[in-house]
């Protein structure tokens, strides 16, 4: 094996090993957006144009005609440190009043993503990514006041994304790919049957693999403008595992279809040193209805999973100022609608609209080694939880459930980009 070869082995092998041991985190709903450090520092305005890195094509495949000749690859990672405290009060319910605060249910998670790209000539660029899509980590107190409507939830995805795109001519280039995805998922309660004091808990929980498609184009009318439109699909699960209710255990069958996404992001040259970016979101979260459990022996329903979200919208604006030849400053702002709000927020997933702060910069070691770096501070809109009579998740025996929500996020990113 020559050294060239060695190099690109290690590489590789530690990019998908980093991959497969992500750890999972929500932003909007719980979809994960953090798949480029790069674009991380923008906040994600113009991720689906090409460029520097390959990154893009997780938004839009065709992204990757930017790619250079030969081989490219990628390794990014985000940690991410969520503050969120649930505080109010528990009354009506069998179970007595309660006022026991959440504590922080946000638990830090580092999240990476890899990326590789070969391009054999000047048409066609072959790349594949390695992400996790989608992912959700909250852990209230055992005791807390809320504990018969959550304890802990846990969403964990491994996407696995082969593309391949084509220039048609210098103003057009499309692209197609698959994903393979597995995803996992617990949701664990407390159980109101099993007395007072620290209750054990019900866990519904289970696993599977499905697929998707994803496509996308890119298109440079003028010089100097870019405009990239890319989708994802949803990719449909019939996970299979257990359901832990009442101090009986049965096997079930869960259809959960994640959302597919539409994302257009532009670029646009100002001076050769200064570039605006852009980019418009949209997330079909509304599909998520609410999926059923059925009994893996007889077929039966056990239990309903109520979400019915709203769809989901996401802006951004930023731009990027080329310092010198190695060195370029980005900064970027965000808005995100989420497909959240009052009518259904749960004490599992407290969402709510957010901005996005974002910064970051690139530095070029050489013509082949770069590494970026970016950071995002997220402010969340006044979020409150109104679980009464008109709540989906509202139990009688449980009680109403009234409190505030006080969350932020922030986000630390880097990557290195290497190409040879």
């Amino acid at each position: 094996m020559t050294w060239a070869n060695k190099k690109t082995f290690l590489f590789a092998s530690t990019a998908i090993a980093l991959s497969i041991a992500a750890s999972g985190a929500h932003a909007g709903a719980f979809a994960i957006r953090e798949q480029s450090a790069y674009f991380q520092g923008t906040s994600f305005a113009g991720y689906g144009t090409s460029g520097e890195t390959i990154s893009a094509m997780y938004w839009n495949p065709a992204s990757l005609i930017g790619a250079q000749q030969g081989w490219s690859m990628e390794a990014h990672g985000s940690l991410i440190i969520p503050n969120s405290e649930i505080n109010g009060t528990l009354t009506g319910g069998a179970v007595g009043t309660s006022s026991i605060g959440s504590g922080d249910i946000g638990l830090d998670a580092f999240v990476p993503a890899t990326y590789i790209s070969y391009r054999p000539d000047d048409k066609w660029v072959f790349g594949v990514g390695i992400n996790s899509p989608f992912g959700l980590t909250t852990k209230p107190n055992q005791n807390w006041a809320a504990q018969f409507y959550s304890r802990s939830s846990r969403v964990f995805s491994i996407n696995v994304n082969p593309n391949v795109a084509y220039k048609i001519n210098d103003m057009f280039a499309v692209a197609v790919g698959f994903q393979v995805q597995y995803l996992d998922v617990s949701l664990k309660s407390a159980d109101a049957t099993s007395g007072a004091g620290f209750p054990r808990s019900n866990e519904i929980s289970g696993d599977g693999f499905g697929v998707g498609v994803t496509a996308g184009v890119t298109i440079k009318p003028i010089e100097g403008t870019e405009i990239g439109i890319g989708y994802r699909s949803g990719v449909g699960h019939d996970l299979s595992g257990q359901l832990f209710a009442g101090g009986t255990r049965a096997g079930i069958n869960l259809g959960v279809v994640t959302p597919d996404m539409v994302n257009i992001s532009a670029k646009q040259k100002i001076t050769d040193k200064i570039r605006l970016l852009g980019t418009v979101e949209w997330t079909n979260w509304s599909r998520l209805k609410s999926p059923v459990a059925t009994s893996s022996i007889t077929g039966s329903t056990l239990t309903t999973l109520h979400f019915n979200y709203d769809d989901g919208w996401f802006f951004s604006v930023g731009g990027e100022y080329d310092y010198n030849d190695k060195l370029t400053f980005r900064a970027g702002l965000g808005y995100e609608i989420s497909p959240i709000d009052e009518a259904i927020r749960s004490t599992r997933l407290p969402d709510n609209n957010r901005w996005w702060l974002s910064a970051g910069a690139s530095y070029n070691f050489s013509k082949h080694i770069a590494f970026d770096l970016g950071f995002t501070h997220i402010i969340t809109e006044s979020t409150g939880i109104n679980i009464d009579s008109s709540h989906q998740d509202f139990n009688a025996a449980f009680g109403t459930y009234k409190a505030d929500v006080d969350s932020n996020v922030n986000i630390l990113s880097a990557s290195l980009r290497y190409k040879f």
